[in-house]
């Protein structure tokens, strides 16, 4: 369960330091290379909501070896791609190959625990919670290495041994014929085609404009506005819609936690992508320094998490996550070619501060918020909200590193990232998350 739960981050994270030695292998900007970030959260956005219901219908086991396969077979491709789309198309795969590790996982301890009439072990969801967070944060430092020893390729061909090893393993250790226990009325579930189609036309619309904001591509965005609409109007009128849409009405702290999660993956992304191809560019580190330059975050993020994670309440962890993010990316306003290693690394640590709080603190929030019978579908939308802060992320970073001069278009970034920072900091306001957690702690 743990090693399908870590192939969306590990390649999520470990891209992040082979976008400059991919775009000069391939001779394309910046601007081309965020679409092998995008691709892969585009289809991941999409894929999980979809990949997770069918788990429901048919159980986890063929889902997983089908999927887990589908990352050996993307990277293969990767490999041998003679040009950036082909690329591209390669990590839409893959994005749709790590689709299946989480869902699989959450429906095994759940199944399990309805097996043995026992309480999942927050153990074990513990571990997967800090191994995807771990090697989220680790990969850029893995990354460096691979990429110093073996090339941009490196990257995708961990994923062979990897992909072998899920099959390996969801073979002979995944339980056969969960689906089968499904209810009548459960397997007549109907999956919801035209919610996902208009779902992605939305999704892919909004990207493509965003990947190039201009009155050209204006159209582009008034596809996606149509395509939003027709997705609202049409979820909220069937009886098994893709996306419940049902879950954020009259919710109104669980819509600000999502609005929240979407913002803090935005600035997030935006940072761990852009500072690294700054770390490369223009502060002239190769890959493997740049991502041992990382490291420290990546400490801090463990640390902070396992010191922090035990206590329920959430909110003073938000406010603590929010500003020192807001803290870190003041500090990227003041980095040049010439920037001490020192002031370099002390960013990556600050950095790991909110890295280490506020997806766990949302995620905790959503366990609360939502209703006792749709908290699957809740912490689903909630990956989906991350994922598209993902995407637009990788979108800002194409707009704003495109030059030369990538210094400034660091500082451009770091100023976008410090406008959704101080929206983010609204969470001061947010009086419904002083209670989240408090009842747990009187227990």
């Amino acid at each position: 369960m743990v090693l399908g739960s870590i192939l969306n981050p590990i390649n999520s994270s470990i891209i992040s330091v082979a976008l400059i030695p991919i775009g000069q292998a391939f001779g394309v900007p910046p601007s081309q290379t965020a679409w092998l970030v995008s691709a892969l959260y585009l289809a991941t956005a999409i894929g999980q909501p979809v990949v997770g219901k069918l788990i429901d219908i048919f159980g986890p086991r063929l889902l997983f070896l089908i999927a887990s396969s589908l990352v050996g077979i993307s990277s293969l491709i990767a490999i041998f791609a003679p040009n950036i789309w082909w690329l591209v198309c390669s990590r839409v795969l893959l994005g749709f190959g790590t689709c299946a590790g989480y869902p699989a996982s959450m429906y095994l301890i759940r199944s399990e625990a309805e097996r043995t009439g026992e309480e999942s072990s927050t153990s074990i969801l513990t571990l997967l919670a800090i191994s995807s967070q771990t090697i989220a944060v680790v990969g850029p430092t893995l990354g460096g290495l691979l990429i110093e020893f073996g090339g941009w390729q490196s990257i995708f061909i961990v994923n062979i041994p990897l992909s072998l090893a899920c099959v390996f393993l969801g073979y002979y250790r995944f339980p056969r014929g969960l689906g089968d226990s499904l209810s009548k009325e459960e397997e007549n579930t109907s999956i919801d085609f035209v919610g996902i189609i208009f779902f992605g036309i939305t999704l892919i619309s909004a990207l493509l404009f965003l990947m190039s904001p201009n009155w050209h591509n204006v159209y582009l965005l008034i596809i996606a506005i149509i395509a939003g609409v027709i997705f609202t109007g049409f979820e909220l009128i069937i009886k098994n819609p893709f996306m419940d849409l049902r879950l954020l009405g009259g919710n109104t702290p669980l819509l600000l936690t999502y609005t929240r999660g979407l913002l803090s993956a935005t600035v997030s992304y935006s940072f761990l992508y852009g500072y690294t191809q700054w770390l490369e560019t223009g502060r002239g580190l190769s890959p493997s320094h740049s991502g041992l330059l990382l490291l420290p975050m990546f400490l801090t993020s463990i640390i902070i998490s396992k010191t922090t994670g035990k206590n329920p309440a959430i909110h003073m962890k938000l406010i603590v996550g929010s500003i020192v993010q807001f803290i870190a990316m003041s500090l990227l306003l003041f980095t040049n070619h010439s920037s001490s290693l020192v002031y370099l690394v002390v960013i990556a640590i600050l950095f790991g501060i909110p890295q280490g709080i506020l997806n766990l603190a949302n995620q905790n929030a959503v366990y609360f918020q939502a209703a006792s019978k749709q908290i699957g579908a809740s912490a689903g939308l909630l990956r989906t909200f991350m994922y598209m802060g993902a995407m637009l992320a990788s979108a800002a970073n194409g707009l704003f590193l495109k030059s030369e001069a990538i210094t400034n278009g660091l500082h451009y970034a770091a100023i976008f990232s410090l406008v959704i920072c101080l929206i983010l900091i609204i969470t001061l306001f947010d009086r419904s998350l002083s209670k989240v957690g408090k009842k747990h702690m009187n227990l």
